[in-house]
């Protein structure tokens, strides 16, 4: 069972983002400010899910947070302020959007740009250890994939429906065979060496 939070009684936010890694698309983030007594027993690390345990938990988290919102940041302003800044911003953005200001904050990972004069700490692998982190992790993760799949319709190509815009063989593939869309992160190395643009 994962503790709901660090410091109960803080209004304490979790934040997470989806996509850091991938090759098209935006980076997404959410930020959860869960009950103290909140319980799932499937709640964990989106990672640790199945697609199917995710879109379960998506509208209970929804429901029964005390906050939720989520965050994004485009391909294109990836490209300009660079992957690490996006997901700090795209955080940023769904902190911005929650309704109840949070008494703290705590972050998956080790890289975090401070909030207001809000205290925050950054956890490592925290989206397995806190409930507020973990349903952040799931928010992000979900609304990412529908954003995803909403963009294979006008890109089918790409295979965005399956593999979401990571770096599979077959995304790269196709980058090759039908070049970038306006989707692309210029920035990012989209080709494998072997494979050329045509």
């Amino acid at each position: 069972m994962l503790p709901t939070c660090y410091i109960s009684g803080r209004y304490e936010a979790g934040c997470d983002e989806a996509g850091r890694g991938c090759l098209a698309g935006p980076v997404y983030a959410a930020a959860v400010i869960l009950p103290d007594d909140f319980y799932h027993p499937l709640l964990n690390d989106s990672k640790q899910l199945t697609e199917a345990r995710r879109e379960k938990l998506r509208p209970i988290i929804e429901e029964q947070a005390i906050a939720w919102a989520v965050g994004i940041v485009t391909a294109q302003e990836i490209d300009q302020i660079n992957i690490l800044n996006a997901s700090i911003l795209a955080m940023h953005r769904a902190l911005d959007g929650l309704a109840t200001v949070p008494g703290a904050i705590i972050v998956d990972g080790n890289r975090f740009k401070p909030y207001g004069d809000i205290p925050w700490e950054t956890f490592v692998k925290g989206d397995g250890r806190f409930g507020n982190i973990a349903a952040a992790s799931i928010l992000a993760k979900t609304h990412r994939d529908e954003c995803m799949k909403q963009l294979h319709e006008q890109y089918p190509m790409y295979g965005w429906d399956v593999n979401k815009g990571y770096p599979t063989k077959a995304h790269r593939a196709a980058i090759a065979e039908h070049g970038p869309t306006p989707h692309h992160r210029q920035s990012f190395r989209l080709l494998d060496p072997q494979l050329t643009l045509f």
